[in-house]
């Protein structure tokens, strides 16, 4: 209770403390063309540590008021040009200019995540990447904001349908990947196969993905990764802006549609956001519709705050509320056509109507997810540095309805609580150093539902915490950065007994003497664990020109055991698992070696990062099997266990992007994976050699045409034509029946749009359409877990599971709104 007041305090009280002002100073300048001296209208002037954004005029010229004194980076770009990144001592500096090379090549990519300010990618040591807002527009097609980035290399996702998605980096997801809304905590069941990402894709501007160990500032979870979703930046001072968006998906009718609307008046910013989403079962030419495929999703997210020469202090508030259908993949034995579970004795199954599946009508078998988060995101100046305090709350409330004869009892009712902090103090050492040491971590409080019959977790509390401290040191070309870090993770967990006197009905027990009290089983013993390590990273960058680069990093990660790999003893209906932890597991740590090459010409740029991880401690989920080789069956599902390993995972990418004019774009990429298990001493099976989730080899080619000046009202024009290629997997964990061969695939992709603008010169409307999977091809992703979604037994020549998507074109239409 003590901690829970301490978060509510915070949340409510940090906000108003007003620190003594640093001194305000104004910036001004003019964008120019660096080869014609013309004046560049539009283009962007960003300082990303202060949230603050302007744009030139008609005149090139920009301006910036009240700003706090100190050092800063300022990043400017326009479409057609290459960015600028510079520091900037706005104590001494009242006036800046800047000139514009044209260019064909997009760098000097700025980020704020895991780093002690805003830093520009070529200088940083670890291994990230930015997505831009464009990007993601021209994405029109893909059903989730993790979908929009998992082809990106290096990144890849677990899927369970098109609507739910777990982000994937370098082989590792779940619980070893740390996804971030505006740098607060995603927090969600991440354990659960068939448990997406709760947010709004029409919420994110912008995303920044961190490929390798981010323990550092992030603590456990982070071991392969993080994703940190960004909403939009406070709108120019005096402005009101947003926008009205529209798509539509011909594979499963998905409607998304979104407004948003933003508004800054003298440092006094807001915004809101508001979204739904609907679909109905995806096709495929194998499958037809896929039965229980369609989903049902509304979001809201409102934000206010203030800017001030003090700094920012910014509230959010969102709403997540999606209606899953819940696939298992059933068949009728004859004519292979879908069928649904009627009863809860499930003794006949009748054939799914071709009505239901094109019904945008939710089934009875589904699951609601229901997630509300508070979070503020503070920015203090004070004295020479910056006090960053980010604090969270969410609510995260998952019901899996699994009884066809009772539609309103859950089978699976979890409810979590998450609280988490982040605070940190940003100072310059002078001489080109620069440090941040911190303390970040949560409190988390899972319950389960008393009115629920599934319980694959038990209730228990969580608190973490990790004190860091992290420096920088420039000289010149060169970039130094480290950082070392402690870790701490407590669990207790609640014993918890099982009334199992009713038929598919069992209850939590909660009366005396369940020990000897007759149909009550324990389901979960009681559990007190701490989990603690040290971590710690240090790499370095060398900027040769402004055309070569290299990089090399070394880290540290750590991650403790999730709930579920410790105490799991039930089943997830969702994910057609029933899952078994062991509570004797110990933590996992990692130690990954990085290093990328880096060459950026006007008319070719290219990259090569490769990375070695070794990971003591591995855990992951094998099935177990009967003597005869079949599936252990419990309570009707398939039995995982967890186990552990010492797993090795090594890989890279590379990419070539040819620009033979400025326009024109030949871009491509390759990524390749391995995920070895070296077991705990001695020789290991072939069948057990590999790690399970681990994506094949993927090539992705594209010709785009970018045309930001465009004819006449029409203006940033594009189109693409894109080729993706996936290798067979056959590599995969074969042991006990787990994983099975995959075959390779090739997929076609395109897309084109372009916006219109008026006589005064203001964007009117925006069109994005995007086709994938245009030659209609039947394949099956080994990150898919439909695959492994059917009947016991499958005719002899037939193709088990369940394959992805088919043919699927999709039209956003964008309305700008502004006020002036």
């Amino acid at each position: 209770m003590k901690i829970k007041i301490f978060f509510s305090f915070m949340l409510l009280i940090l906000p108003a403390l007003l620190f003594a002002m640093p001194g305000s100073t104004r910036l001004t300048g003019k964008i120019t063309d660096a080869k014609t001296g013309e004046v560049i209208v539009g283009a962007v002037i960003r300082i990303p540590d202060l949230k603050i954004a302007t744009s030139s005029d008609k005149d090139g010229l920009f301006a910036f008021n009240n700003l706090p004194k100190g050092i800063y980076l300022i990043q400017v770009s326009s479409l057609g040009y290459r960015a600028i990144a510079e520091s900037v001592d706005l104590s001494r500096t009242g006036n800046l200019n800047f000139k514009l090379e044209a260019s064909a090549v997009e760098v000097n990519e700025v980020v704020i995540t895991g780093v002690s300010k805003a830093t520009e990618i070529k200088r940083n040591p670890v291994p990230m990447i930015a997505i831009s807002k464009s990007y993601l527009d021209q994405r029109a097609a893909s059903n989730n904001v993790i979908d929009e980035i998992a082809n990106l290399p290096g990144v890849s996702a677990v899927t369970t349908g098109p609507n739910i998605s777990k982000p994937f980096i370098h082989g590792l997801g779940y619980n070893r990947v740390v996804t971030l809304q505006d740098g607060i905590r995603q927090e969600g069941q991440q354990w659960g196969d068939e448990h997406g990402i709760e947010v709004d894709q029409n919420s994110i501007d912008r995303v920044e993905i961190i490929k390798g160990p981010a323990s550092l500032t992030y603590g456990s979870d982070a071991i392969g990764g993080v994703v940190n979703l960004l909403t939009p930046q406070p709108v120019a001072e005096g402005s009101i802006k947003g926008a009205i968006t529209n798509s539509y998906g011909t594979n499963n009718g998905l409607w998304n549609n979104s407004l948003n609307l933003f508004g800054n008046n003298k440092g006094l910013v807001w915004g809101t956001i508001l979204s739904s989403k609907e679909a109905k079962d995806y096709q495929n030419p194998h499958d037809g519709r896929v039965y229980a495929t369609g989903f049902k999703e509304k979001d809201a997210h409102v934000m206010m705050g203030v800017n001030k020469s003090w700094g920012y202090s910014y509230f959010h508030a969102t709403l997540f509320d999606d209606k899953q259908d819940i696939p298992d993949g059933s068949r009728d034995s004859l004519t292979r056509k879908f069928t649904k579970q009627i009863t809860d004795a499930d003794t006949y199954r009748p054939i799914v109507s071709d009505k239901e599946l094109n019904s945008y009508g939710i089934p009875v078998l589904h699951q609601r997810v229901q997630l509300y988060r508070i979070y503020n995101n503070s920015n203090f100046v004070i004295g020479p540095g910056n006090l960053i305090v980010n604090l969270g709350y969410e609510y995260s409330h998952r019901r899996e309805y699994t009884h066809p004869q009772n539609a309103d009892i859950p089978g699976l009712n979890l409810q979590l609580n998450s609280y988490t902090y982040d605070v940190k103090y940003n100072y310059p050492l002078g001489n080109g150093y620069d440090a941040t040491v911190g303390v970040n971590g949560m409190y988390q409080n899972n319950s389960l539902g008393g009115n629920s019959t599934d319980f694959p977790i038990p209730a228990y509390h969580q608190f973490d915490i990790g004190p860091f401290l992290v420096a920088r040191k420039t000289f010149g070309k060169l970039d130094i950065a480290g950082g070392i870090r402690y870790d701490s993770r407590s669990f207790t967990g609640q014993a918890a007994y099982i009334d199992t006197t009713r038929a598919y009905f069992p209850s939590l027990y909660t009366g005396a003497n369940p020990s000897t009290t007759a149909n009550v089983a324990q389901q979960f013993p009681a559990l007190s664990k701490t989990f603690s390590g040290a971590t710690g990273s240090f790499g370095a960058t060398y900027n040769f020109s402004k055309a070569v680069a290299v990089k090399a990093n070394i880290a540290r990660g750590f991650r403790a055991p999730s709930i579920a790999e410790l105490s799991a003893n039930g089943p997830d209906p969702g994910s057609q698992i029933y899952h078994i932890g062991n509570s004797n597991f110990k933590p996992e740590f990692s130690l990954q070696e990085d290093f990328g090459a880096f060459l950026t010409l006007p008319y070719v740029s290219a990259s090569l990062e490769l990375y070695n991880n070794r990971i003591s401690n591995y855990i992951f989920q094998q099935q177990e099997l009967n003597a005869d080789g079949s599936p252990v069956i419990t309570q009707g599902y398939n039995t995982f266990t967890y186990v552990q390993t010492k797993a090795k995972i090594q890989g890279g990418e590379f990419s070539l992007d040819i620009h033979p004019v400025s326009w024109l774009h030949f871009a491509n990429a390759l990524t390749l994976t391995y995920g070895q298990n070296l077991g705990n001493g001695g020789p290991v099976a072939d069948s057990l050699k590999y790690l399970p989730f681990i994506p094949p080899l993927h090539t992705h080619s594209e010709l785009r045409g970018n045309f930001a000046r465009g004819y006449k009202s029409f203006r940033n024009l594009f189109a693409f034509v894109g080729y993706d290629h996936y290798n067979a997997q056959n590599r995969f964990f074969s042991a006990y029946g787990t994983e099975t061969y995959t075959a390779g695939y090739n997929l076609l992709s395109a897309g084109l749009g372009g916006s219109i603008f008026n006589s005064k010169g203001r964007n009117v409307l925006s069109l994005f359409i995007e086709g994938t999977n245009l030659a209609n091809v039947s394949y099956q992703s080994n990150m898919s877990r439909l695959k492994y979604f059917d009947n016991a037994t499958v005719p002899a020549g037939v193709q088990p599971g369940i394959f992805n998507m088919g043919r699927n074109i999709s039209f956003k239409l964008v309305i700008p709104v502004d006020f002036k």
